[in-house]
């Protein structure tokens, strides 16, 4: 089978959905399919993974014409069987999906372009959906993060429950409990100047993180423990500026820091160091850095809402991300309990050994070989 893989979102600063295709093909290739894989992009990186599998640059075309002219020559240049598109970018896709003689995969994260439009742009809620319609029954399997995102699936796009298949998303590797935690907290207070205790959070910075409802339940927190600080990693998104504002206006600019976009080789030592982990985000497809952070040990608090159950199970605190009384009440009772603290530590690494790339890959290559049954 020879698999074409539109990789270009990995050649980029890594988020959410770059992070999942970039464990994905590696754990590919460590399955012996390197070979088998074609990686299409539009420029020459340096990355390791381009050497371990087939590299395939498109034409040097203008913008306009770089998908309908790029995608087609890639497909034939590799003689593909199975084209892949990891993540639904409209401009770019819709093309393929279109036309072409080859078996055609689709992942969908999430439909929040359709559920929050108000968290997107205008151009992302005007395309979004209707070319999703447009390709939905070109596409032979739709591979979904989670239940979730297969039910918004059948609701919304009307596709049948037979075309979707379930994979779920997994940790790095790096994502693990390390004993020497001063080696780690001598290292981010002289890289970032941090003080501890901390409590952490992961998350772009834009409105469907719900960041000023962890803020405000963050504010009330202060009231009786000076000591603890709020850490918030994550690179500025769409419409971030509200987040300041509310900062400003309840005073905390002193007590929350913003590290901005960090690599995963720092954002473990985070998880390994913080006293708590919230992510009380509003909606998401599957929810990476929840599972991160429970393969480090560290105690989680986050959203009973779309996905994010199907994540933590029984391992973490589930709260209302709306009612910031509910959040700060259990933000409250893990800093003041230590046996619950210890416990959701112990359930947690014991719910992340559940997810592994590899199994992610070796689901995701059976979907390939049965479109071509």
């Amino acid at each position: 089978m020879r698999l074409g893989m539109l990789s270009w979102i990995i050649d980029r600063q890594r988020t959410g959905v770059d992070t999942y295709l970039y464990n994905l093909l590696t754990s590919m290739i460590e399955l012996g399919k390197s070979n088998d894989i074609f990686l299409i992009h539009y420029k020459k990186t340096n990355d390791r993974v381009y050497t371990l599998a087939n590299d395939i640059i498109v034409p040097n075309v203008p913008r306009i014409l770089k998908y309908s002219i790029g995608i087609p020559y890639a497909i034939k240049k590799a003689n593909l069987d199975v084209l892949h598109a990891p993540i639904h970018w409209y401009t770019q896709i819709t093309p393929f999906f279109l036309n072409y003689n080859v078996k055609k995969v689709l992942t969908i994260h999430d439909l929040t372009p359709i559920l929050f439009p108000k968290t997107h742009t205008k151009q992302t809620v005007q395309l979004w959906n209707p070319t999703l319609k447009l390709i939905k029954n070109k596409i032979d399997i739709i591979i979904a993060d989670s239940n979730n995102t297969k039910n918004d699936c059948i609701k919304y796009l009307g596709i049948p429950e037979e075309r979707i298949k379930v994979i779920c998303l997994a940790p790095n590797e790096i994502f693990t409990p390390q004993k020497n935690k001063e080696k780690l907290r001598s290292y981010l207070q002289n890289k970032f100047d941090l003080n501890f205790p901390f409590i952490l959070s992961v998350g772009t910075l834009e409105k469907r993180k719900n960041i000023p409802n962890l803020l405000k339940a963050f504010y009330k927190l202060k009231k009786t423990d000076k000591n603890h600080k709020l850490v918030i990693v994550g690179g500025k998104g769409w419409r971030y500026e509200g987040i300041f504002d509310y900062l400003c206006k309840l005073n905390l600019e002193k007590d929350v820091i913003f590290t901005g976009y960090i690599s995963d080789e720092d954002l473990f030592k985070f998880y390994n160091t913080a006293d708590l982990f919230v992510y009380p985000s509003l909606y998401e497809g599957f929810g990476l850095p929840p599972l991160e952070a429970m393969a480090c040990g560290c105690p989680v608090i986050t959203s009973n809402t779309s996905s994010l159950p199907e994540v933590i199970g029984d391992a973490g605190i589930m709260i209302d991300p709306t009612d910031s009384d509910a959040l700060f009440d259990a933000i409250h009772r893990i800093l003041n309990d230590d046996d619950l603290k210890a416990e959701l530590s112990k359930k947690s690494l014991q719910r992340a050994k559940m997810f592994s790339w590899k199994k992610t890959a070796r689901e995701t290559w059976k979907v390939y070989e049965k479109v071509l049954e």
